[in-house]
């Protein structure tokens, strides 16, 4: 698997262990922590480039270790696994820049699929960003703009700090000016498989508003359209 390095960050041995079988029987390189703590250790030792992180953990839960290893600029992708009973916290990871989360109990395949889809688009985010500017592809709508070859969005001249999967889901509106996009569609696009956690596109929407608007509430770029989907308006 191009020598790629997953971090799993899991309290329970059990899970850890086999999620750790599993993923070095699939070529993966596996680093394991029982703790965010420890987990955030071992990032700053070798930086992997996946993490599949517990939310409920002693000494450092998931949530906290995701929200400090963002503060620290790592942006390689990060599952959540969560339980049915941690929505809360599940919708809280992905505010704080989880790219996708994982529902105890889970099957190694569903697993492994989450792990190759966010692997394929973290290669393909990697390629755009050692690209450099040659052949520049900027979008623009009003003050807002996107730029595919350094992978960089500003509003207003201002950078714009997006997650990779934020970029992907502004690259598809900004792309499209004036279209309406359904979650279903959105995440289909951007995750490259069949829809199934829509939830996550809503979540992600939040995100990108809170970065790219003035007023969050009153959205001059990103817009609902009830009942349809999201698109960019155009200006």
């Amino acid at each position: 698997m191009e020598d790629y390095c997953i971090l799993v960050v899991e309290d329970d041995n059990e899970i850890r262990s086999g999620v750790e079988i599993y993923l070095r029987n699939q070529g993966y390189q596996v680093m394991t922590a029982a703790n965010g703590s420890e987990g955030l250790e071992l990032i700053r030792s070798q930086e992997p480039h996946l993490a599949i992180v517990d939310i409920m953990m002693p000494v450092m839960d998931g949530v906290t270790m995701l929200m400090k290893l963002r503060a620290e600029n790592y942006e390689f992708p990060v599952i959540m696994l969560s339980a049915k009973s941690e929505e809360v916290d599940k919708i809280m990871g992905l505010n704080m820049g989880a790219d996708d989360y994982v529902t105890k109990p889970f099957t190694p395949l569903e697993l492994l699929a989450r792990v190759n889809s966010q692997l394929r688009r973290y290669k393909k985010y990697l390629n755009a960003v050692g690209a450099g500017v040659e052949n520049e592809h900027v979008f623009r709508v009003g003050g807002l703009e996107l730029n595919e070859d350094t992978v960089e969005v500003t509003v207003d001249d201002e950078p714009v700090k997006l997650t990779p999967m934020e970029f992907k889901i502004v690259q598809l509106l900004i792309k499209n000016p004036g279209r309406v996009f359904s979650a279903d569609e959105i995440y289909e696009r951007v995750w490259n498989e069949r829809a199934v956690n829509t939830d996550t596109i809503m979540v992600h929407v939040r995100n990108i508003r809170e970065k790219i608007e003035i007023d969050p509430k009153n959205p001059k770029y990103l817009k609902v359209v009830w009942g349809v989907g999201y698109k960019i308006e155009k200006q």
